[in-house]
């Protein structure tokens, strides 16, 4: 991304909004919150992803000659605003939730302020970048939590919907928690991991199994695993890979990265009884990989099934987040402030479906942490300029049942600001952790989570409260709203 430069990634009406703005101009700073509303794929959270692709973005915000002359040519734009935009860069301030962080529903995972036009613009592309990495970063720690502890492989390029979608999903799916990938150009520009084994045309190429299995070998004795259901799995697939190994250990190759892959039949009925012969013949430490169209649901009734499998190539299911293909983040005005004035003046949305009410005003995210136990008790929207302390008791309530109330006692939390500054001024301010960097601090992020809000199916939900300043402000501009639609 920092060698393309993506200013018209857009949609055509924020060209257009800009352009009503610069010729009825208003000298307002704006506020932006991107978030999104329901947890994707049945969960109980997401990851968020994309962040370091979106600073870039920003980065290398202008407009060349050549897109001028487009833009011309639409015949929708004037000269005076063309020129304008010749000479466009992104001045305003960005905060953001950094990857890898656990995230709920209706809480700002960016927040942009801006001149009105700056942050029109860059909606599209924030949603685009942001949205497709936090949902592959949250379809991959459900694949990965259903795994428990084995090694999920990324390899979903050949599926993947196009190659920024197979490079960049490679990325959060590595953040999510992937061991690695087999995307090459992924492992080159992230210096990830990229692992992979053989196909079966590899097979079908040689006279016969034996054959094709011993010249592999030869060629990666250090990384030898043989993909045995080409033919027959337990009649000649495991055979073979077995002879091979024996043939190595006779010759005094160390077996250190070796096994099989089955990628196709009864996976856990052929992998008990792969371990059965591999174990009799003296390699129960071999490797037992398995692929086939799986997702964290067929890999969690795998493991229940007690499959010997301990390593897991997924691949179309993973890059697509098939279930769930889109995230469904938006961008909403939440605030604005008039030129000459020090204050933002809250802006509300609303809507007739409830859950499309935006939360006004400029705003921050805590996070409650109990101390006793490190897990996330609640996390708490709130206004920019509130501050609390954790020595003192805190009420908390649920902004949609607001009967539903906890007290959390003073002493016996901590609290973790989620947003911070990632642009200044235009300005880079955030250096953006390495990609493995981020895996592990994602594990981290998510042990954080009861295990009741993990399971797969019917998970317990995590409660995000307004605090009370909050929730006032809110509800005084429904209020006004309903008695204006009165009039």
């Amino acid at each position: 991304m920092r060698a393309t430069n993506l200013t018209l990634l857009t949609d055509l009406y924020e060209l257009t909004m800009m352009q009503g703005y610069f010729k009825n101009p208003t000298n307002q700073t704006v506020i932006f919150d991107m978030f999104y509303r329901v947890n994707p794929c049945g969960g109980s959270f997401a990851i968020t992803a994309g962040l370091e692709q979106m600073i870039e973005y920003i980065e290398n915000l202008h407009f060349e000659t050549e897109d001028i002359d487009y833009l011309r040519s639409l015949n929708i734009f004037e000269e005076d605003f063309l020129e304008y935009l010749s000479t466009f860069r992104f001045t305003g301030d960005i905060y953001a939730i950094p990857e890898g962080t656990v995230v709920f529903p209706r809480e700002p995972l960016v927040k942009v302020i801006a001149p009105i036009m700056e942050a029109q613009l860059v909606e599209t592309a924030i949603l685009n970048i942001i949205n497709h990495q936090s949902l592959i970063a949250t379809k991959a720690a459900r694949v990965c939590y259903a795994a428990r502890g084995d090694g999920i492989m990324e390899f979903g390029l050949r599926r993947a919907q196009g190659p920024d979608a197979g490079i960049y999903g490679a990325r959060a799916a590595v953040i999510g928690g992937c061991a690695g990938t087999s995307n090459v150009l992924t492992g080159q520009m992230f210096n990830v991991p990229v692992l992979g084994t053989h196909a079966h045309s590899w097979i079908m190429s040689f006279p016969d199994e034996y054959t094709a299995f011993k010249t592999y070998a030869k060629m990666y004795p250090n990384s030898c695993t043989l993909l045995v259901d080409t033919y027959d799995v337990l009649k000649s697939g495991v055979p073979n890979a077995i002879r091979v190994f024996e043939e190595m250990r006779e010759e005094g190759i160390k077996l250190t990265h070796y096994g099989i892959r089955i990628d196709s039949g009864d996976l856990a009925y052929l992998s008990k009884e792969a371990y059965k012969m591999l174990a009799a013949a003296g390699f129960d430490d071999a490797t037992i990989s398995a692929s086939s169209d799986l997702d964290e649901y067929l890999i969690d009734s795998l493991k229940t099934q007690d499959a010997k499998i301990n390593s897991w190539g997924v691949g179309t299911n993973l890059i697509t987040s098939s279930d769930n293909p889109a995230f469904g983040g938006v961008y909403k005005l939440a605030a604005v402030k008039d030129a000459g004035s020090s204050t933002f003046t809250p802006k509300i949305k609303l809507s007739e479906n409830t859950e499309k009410v935006t939360n006004p005003g400029d705003k921050t995210v805590y996070r409650i942490y109990s101390k006793s136990t490190g897990k996330i008790k609640a996390d708490l929207i709130c206004m920019a300029d509130e501050v609390f302390d954790p020595e003192e008791t805190m009420i908390i309530f649920d902004p949609s049942d607001t009967w539903k109330k906890t007290k959390v006692l003073g002493g016996t939390y901590e609290l973790r600001e989620l947003l911070v500054p990632v642009i200044r001024e235009g300005k880079r301010v955030y250096t953006s952790p390495e990609v493995m960097e981020l895996r592990e601090y994602c594990k981290k992020e998510q042990n954080t989570l009861w295990d009741e809000s993990r399971r797969l199916v019917n998970p317990q939900k995590v409660y995000v409260d307004l605090s009370q300043k909050l929730y006032d402000i809110k509800k005084n501009l429904l209020e006004e709203m309903s008695e204006k639609a009165l009039d």
